[in-house]
């Protein structure tokens, strides 16, 4: 008879079994889900791994495209260079690799530490140094066993060949940072941590047409990350080439004249016709080849870059475009053509000078004592006492409404990054900038027509908005793009321009060039600023006061001088030259910019004549036939009739 004991122990034994049977059923269960998942659902994943531990993708950075003249010489360039990078994904000891790095190929350690932190792909090279040496590139390949996450690579490295040159117009490169990445221009659109991008200028306007295609080399490697042969090779296509509407021979004379008085401030000439924009200066400048050269973390941790950057005159400001001066006298073209079109005066019409004008308990000066002069001769000799009174029979409403008209309210549309607008004269305008005395006054109103009080603009605005009255109300962009050469991938691209129409009369025009001339040939406040009389060059003179003038002792305290120049004028055709020159606290507009421009204009037309662009042939009056004191028969006089002659 069996034992309960006995049936009771085998019992046990059964039951254990079975669970053991259930526990390894389970295990070989799990061990199949696992084996399925490992080498069926992700047999691609697992393979692409393993092929990635002995093939490896090395981007060949694209060269950007070069950046001409309009007569197709090479502004910015590229020029072959090597840089240290290192692959994230083959550090073995990081702090072991950072010590190398900075003690024998000279890294930065703060530099170096901030490329380290910079989130971005494991697989994606890091740029540690630029302009590697010979000594660099023998150490890498001496320690290429010790050390296979350091390399050399071949990129192209940015040159600009004249300097200074139109620094602003061309402008610079340098890493992207965090916060571009997060900007909509860059964002989603195949930008990444570690690019380099431009950061001024037309480099950053059209960036994405530079930049071209990055190629790749797919390499094998062995365990430590070695390359053992190359597989195949994608080439980069370069980015497209970019002709420029600028010229290097005007460019260079318009720098020139600032470099060689020591000046700052800013020149633009413009073909008005177009809006090409032929030449632009601004002062102080700075040379985008030291960013070039260090563009690693935008060149911040280099003392080079560092220098420029903390330099108290702002060097990296384009005081072409966003530089903001009241506007001075050369305001008074704008504010003639309104009380023209308006029939406020007609060519006839005369206003008292007086010498100024007393408005409340203020008596506002005028530079001479002109009698009672007719616009053409306010305009020739800067009367501000009639433009006072003008202003005031205008009101405030009706200058800023014609003002706006001028585009002086808005954006002129330059290809050029952070353009500023203007300020320009309003009631709103003065209700918020100045709450304490919110009420508009006649003697805001009489200092807006002068360009003094809210009137503050940049120079690009003031050369479109006047320029456009001499072309008899056409208005183009201004603009710095003429062409993107077409490549393999992409066509040719133009600026594509929106011109704007703004009817003037035919006589209005007329007063406005006439007036113009004679600033320049009819011993007007631009006299020495004119060439022999084929040319017909035209202008309007302004001084923008910066502080009363009885407070002024030194030359940073001195006006601003403006002057604006257009030619040839002529009744029968456009002219096709406008410049715009401002002299920071240069004095009076006829001596400190009006010569400025005479050299600008004097560059384009002896090169468009054929003869030597030398600015001391230039000044001395050598390449054009001598003066002759007659009138220009070219330019129309609108006709004043006596007895329609009236006080105004």
């Amino acid at each position: 008879m069996t034992n309960p004991n006995q049936r009771e122990d085998a019992h046990g034994f059964e039951t254990r079994l079975r669970l053991a049977q259930y526990v390894v059923f389970a295990i070989f269960i799990v061990l199949g889900i696992r084996f399925y998942a490992l080498q069926v659902a992700r047999h691609d994943e697992f393979q692409q791994r393993a092929e990635n531990n002995r093939i490896r993708e090395i981007p060949i950075p694209a060269p950007r495209g070069s950046i001409l003249d309009r007569n197709l010489v090479p502004l910015v360039d590229n020029t072959p260079a090597f840089n240290v990078v290192l692959a994230p994904e083959l550090i073995a000891n990081r702090d072991q690799t950072i010590k190398v790095l900075v003690e024998n190929l000279g890294i930065e350690y703060n530099q170096l530490m901030a490329e380290l932190n910079v989130s971005r792909p494991k697989s994606q090279p890091i740029l540690v140094k630029q302009n590697a040496t010979v000594a660099d590139r023998q150490w890498v390949a001496a320690h290429d066993y010790d050390y296979p996450e350091i390399g050399i690579e071949p990129q192209p490295q940015r040159l600009y060949p004249f300097g200074k040159l139109a620094a602003h117009v061309l402008g610079y490169i340098g890493e992207i940072s965090p916060k571009q990445l997060e900007d909509p221009k860059y964002r989603g659109r195949g930008y990444q941590a570690g690019d380099i991008i431009g950061q001024g200028g037309i480099e950053a306007v059209y960036d994405r047409i530079l930049r071209g295609v990055d190629g790749k080399r797919r390499v094998v490697v062995d365990s430590r990350g070695r390359t053992i042969r190359e597989l195949d090779a994608v080439e980069p296509i370069r980015g497209q080439d970019i002709v420029t509407t600028l010229d290097v021979d005007v460019q260079q004379v318009a720098e020139e004249q600032f470099d060689s008085t020591n000046s700052t401030g800013a020149a633009i000439a413009m073909n008005p016709q177009n809006g090409e924009i032929l030449a632009m200066v601004s002062r102080p400048a700075f040379d985008p080849n030291v960013f070039a050269r260090n563009v690693i973390s935008a060149g911040e941790n280099r003392a080079e870059v560092r220098t420029i950057i903390n330099d108290p005159q702002f060097p990296l400001y384009n005081k072409g475009t966003q530089g903001i001066y009241p506007a001075g006298s050369t305001w008074k073209l704008m504010i003639s053509t309104a009380a023209l079109e308006e029939g406020v005066i007609t060519p006839a019409s005369r206003i008292a000078c007086g010498g100024g004008l007393q408005v409340g308990n203020r008596f506002m000066h005028c530079m001479g004592s002109h009698g009672s002069p007719e616009i053409h001769a306010a305009i020739v000799h800067s009367c501000d006492g009639f433009f006072y009174r003008l202003g005031l029979k205008m009101g405030v409403d009706m200058i800023h409404n014609w003002i706006v008209r001028f585009g002086m309210g808005q954006l002129t549309g330059v290809d050029l990054p952070h353009e500023k607008k203007c300020i320009i004269p309003s009631r709103e305008w003065k209700r918020r900038n100045t709450p304490r005395d919110p009420e508009w006054k006649d003697f805001d109103t009489a200092s807006a027509a002068v360009g003094q009080g809210s009137v503050a603009i940049t120079p690009i605005a003031l050369l479109r908005a006047e320029s456009g009255i001499m072309m008899g109300g056409a208005y183009r962009t201004p603009h710095v793009l003429k062409e993107a050469k077409a490549t393999q991938l992409e066509r040719a691209k133009y600026f594509d321009d929106a011109p704007a129409e703004l009817k003037l009369s035919r006589e209005t025009v007329d007063v406005l060039t006439y007036g113009a001339w004679g600033v320049v040939n009819q011993g007007g406040t631009a006299s020495g600023a004119g060439f022999p009389l084929e040319l017909n060059i035209g202008g309007k003179t302004g001084t923008a006061q910066v502080i009363a003038k009885e407070k002024v002792r030194l030359k940073e305290h001195a006006d601003h001088a403006w002057f604006i120049s257009f030619a040839p004028l002529h009744t029968d055709q456009p002219p096709e030259l406008a410049v715009v020159v401002l002299t920071e606290n240069g004095g009076q507009g006829g001596r400190a910019s009006a010569p400025k421009a005479k050299m600008i204009n004097g560059a384009y037309f002896s090169k468009k004549l054929g003869r030597p662009v030398l600015p001391e042939l230039i000044a001395r009056g050598e390449l054009f036939p001598a003066r002759q004191d007659v009138s220009a028969p070219s330019i129309a006089r609108p006709a004043v009739d006596a007895d329609k002659r009236r006080d105004q």
